[in-house]
């Protein structure tokens, strides 16, 4: 069944609200009206709205205040403006602020439905542009409910269609480059580019590079000319992922580059202009890294316009629940072999008690852990503590062993004698069966039972 298009008529004249509706009942189209500003911006708010006629002259909001409250609801319905008093100036003010076509009173018919039609055509085209850009950057939803989240979500729509700096702090895991991502999908930039660029993962010595680029002959093995992350991101957004890892001269070059808007590329003398919105992100705590000397105080203070802190999975355990039924979602919908697999109630219950140190990209590998290795469609609280709880211990112990251990040979006799504890557990102590699993002789791990002194 066909879906039909909803337009909602705005006109504090009902003759013309009237005469519209026939019109465009006729035409097969849903038809909701309403009488002034503000009852038009509640009906966008609690109906599906796909295209929107709006009268510019009205009691209350008039027809433009009306237009820019709805780009800031929901920037891509597009809305025809209808004015009887139709001058240059006021089609130009409507244009600017985002109206898709501006016609006179009254309305050519021929001229109209060709509007409506070409209008609901580019909405159709933007939201499939949305949904492909979504599919290749990945999903940009803030998922919890708790009210830690529920505070991002609402600093997000605060700051977003803001070109203001954002610094984003918390530990490895807590999702600082999905907010990032999702400060770019809300702002006026979301039809640019978002480039990210991990100051950690770049020898110092080629960061410059990577983030001003670089002219021919600049350096040994600067056979191009190359384009920085800085020249990729103009007119859209950066993130500067693990900026606390970022040596002090590329720190006093960024903060030449965010005081002057303009960079100049390694071994070049040309100032090239760059308009780029700049996020940053971190899991360091910048201000002891300032009183260490190791990072800039005054850059500091340009990234921290608006802090956001993201925290740990273990200080927000309602969202557990909420993350992993998410992330199974995902999973089912991507893969057939993950169809059907539900988490039973005491599974999501142990999985709300364990500690989580990596936080979500933790809990996000220990779900797709549990999809495919539990036997059943039915994920169980045993398939946490055998795959998961288990999982955790192990490493916990491991780093144990690591802080205790003389040397590296009784680290690895220490290691090994764990490992192969765990093996043996695992298989109910079956010596076949677990040499089967680990791929050595049966007659090794006798061996090694003998030399470790391991009763079971």
């Amino acid at each position: 069944m066909t879906h039909k298009a909803s337009i909602l008529i705005t006109d504090d004249e009902r003759s013309i609200r009237n005469a519209l509706r026939e019109i465009l009942e006729f035409e097969n189209y849903r038809v909701l009206d309403a009488e002034n500003g503000e009852e038009a911006l509640r009906v966008i708010d609690s109906e599906q709205v796909d295209l929107a006629l709006l009268d510019i002259k009205m009691k209350g909001l008039d027809g433009l205040e009306v237009l820019e409250r709805i780009k800031k609801m929901k920037s891509a319905l597009p809305v025809i403006m209808i004015s009887g008093h139709g001058t240059i100036k006021i089609a130009v003010d409507a244009t600017k602020k985002g109206a898709f076509d501006f016609l006179e009173k009254p309305p050519d018919l021929n001229r109209l439905l060709i509007s409506i039609r070409n209008a609901l055509s580019s909405s159709k085209l933007i939201r499939e542009n949305l949904r492909i850009r979504k599919e290749l950057i990945g999903d940009t939803d803030i998922i919890g409910s708790s009210a830690a989240m529920d505070h991002i979500r609402t600093l997000i729509s605060k700051v977003a269609r803001s070109n203001s700096r954002v610094l984003i702090t918390g530990e490895n895991g807590t999702g600082k480059e999905l907010v990032a991502r999702s400060i770019h999908e809300k702002s006026d930039r979301a039809g640019e580019k978002f480039v990210d660029v991990n100051c950690a993962a770049i020898p110092s010595d080629l960061l410059e590079s990577e983030l001003f680029g670089h002219e021919k002959g600049a350096f040994t093995g600067a056979i191009n000319r190359r384009t920085g992350k800085f020249e990729l991101a103009h007119k859209g957004t950066l993130l500067l992922d693990e900026i606390g890892d970022m040596s002090a001269d590329a720190q006093a070059k960024v903060l030449r580059v965010l005081q002057e808007n303009q960079l100049v590329r390694v071994g070049g003398t040309e100032q090239i202009p760059v308009d780029v919105r700049i996020l940053a992100a971190t899991n360091k705590d910048l201000e002891e890294e300032i009183r260490q000397g190791n990072f800039r105080e005054d850059l500091y203070h340009r990234l921290n316009v608006i802090p956001v802190h993201l925290p740990p999975l273990r200080e927000r355990r309602s969202d557990i629940r909420e993350l992993a039924v998410w992330f199974l979602h995902q999973l089912s919908k991507q893969e057939i072999l993950f169809s059907g697999k539900l988490f039973s109630e005491d599974a999501i219950e142990a999985l709300m008690k364990l500690k989580w140190p990596g936080n979500i990209r933790e809990l996000q590998n220990a779900v797709e852990r549990l999809a495919l290795l539990s036997a059943g469609e039915l994920i169980s609280k045993t398939d946490v503590e055998l795959f998961v709880k288990q999982k955790q211990n192990m490493s916990r112990e491991l780093d144990r062993l690591i802080d205790e251990s003389e040397s590296f040979h009784e680290f690895k006799e220490e290691s090994e004698k764990l490992y192969l504890l765990k093996k043996l557990g695992q298989h109910n102590w079956n010596i076949t069966a677990t040499a089967d699993a680990i791929g050595i002789q049966r007659s090794h791990i006798y061996n090694k039972i003998n030399k470790y002194e391991i009763d079971r």
